[in-house]
């Protein structure tokens, strides 16, 4: 799908909100999430957000996933407080920790000029080119959405649209602590999930990455400028949830 044809007041428009949350419960998160959708579904310009946190451990199924792919019992997960919350995004099963960030795309996708498959290149270009920007050889694999590595799955896809406005998104595995990934099956090779701090052997700077993310998304989906805010008003952090499916 061609983009549309940019005059001044296009420009203008065109600002991607980027927001830096830090470590966000996933209800809160969602629920920012759904008020950003709501939002734009009433505007009429190119406004777009972008939300990058990281969760507290938690485990989400989307469309594509199914409780065989748990690969724990339901006495561990409550032994670990560890909660299960099913959501109509694509992907499958994903497991959530501090170290992962969460990548969180709100485009109005039309007024940007992209179509579904355009949206799903952006997300695995940026998720790609941070890679390239971390030296780390990453690629795409044919049967599998995400991004792959020598040592694994780095990448994941979990994407939802509604009304034409995107939600959910994408996540990398920067600096996590890989003994929660191995909670449930992420992929259908059965590959292991890995790090680009593994794949580097050092540690990676959570810093510059969300840097790369942002500006990278931002060219993407044909952005000009994009602003970088630190927390957002509307944003309700709970306490603890909890939510075993």
């Amino acid at each position: 799908m061609s983009r549309p044809v940019s005059n001044a007041a296009t420009v203008r428009d065109a600002a991607l909100q980027v927001y830096l949350l830090g470590i966000v419960d996933f209800e809160s998160c969602l629920k920012l999430q759904q008020h950003l959708v709501f939002d734009l579904s009433g505007r009429n310009d190119r406004q777009g957000a972008l939300l990058i946190c990281e969760h507290p451990p938690v485990i989400t199924i989307g469309r594509e996933g199914s409780r065989s792919h748990l690969r724990c019992e339901p006495q561990e997960l409550a032994a670990r407080e560890i909660g299960v919350r099913w959501l109509n995004r694509g992907g499958g099963c994903l497991v959530h920790v501090p170290g992962q960030l969460a990548i969180y795309p709100i485009l109005p996708l039309q007024r940007i000029g992209m179509g579904l498959a355009d949206y799903r290149q952006a997300l695995e270009k940026t998720l790609l080119g941070v890679c390239e920007e971390s030296r780390v050889a990453a690629w795409q694999q044919a049967s599998d959405p995400g991004i792959w590595c020598r040592t694994g799955q780095v990448g994941f896809l979990g994407a939802a649209v509604k009304s034409w406005i995107s939600y959910h998104g994408a996540f990398l595995n920067v600096a996590p602590d890989l003994d929660w990934m191995q909670l449930c099956q992420v992929n259908s090779l059965e590959r292991r999930s890995s790090s680009l701090s593994v794949e580097r052997l050092r540690q990676t700077s959570m810093n510059g990455v969300r840097e790369s993310i942002a500006r990278l998304l931002a060219a993407e989906c044909g952005y000009h400028r994009y602003h970088i805010y630190t927390g957002h008003p509307l944003l309700r952090r709970m306490k603890k949830v909890i939510a075993y499916a």
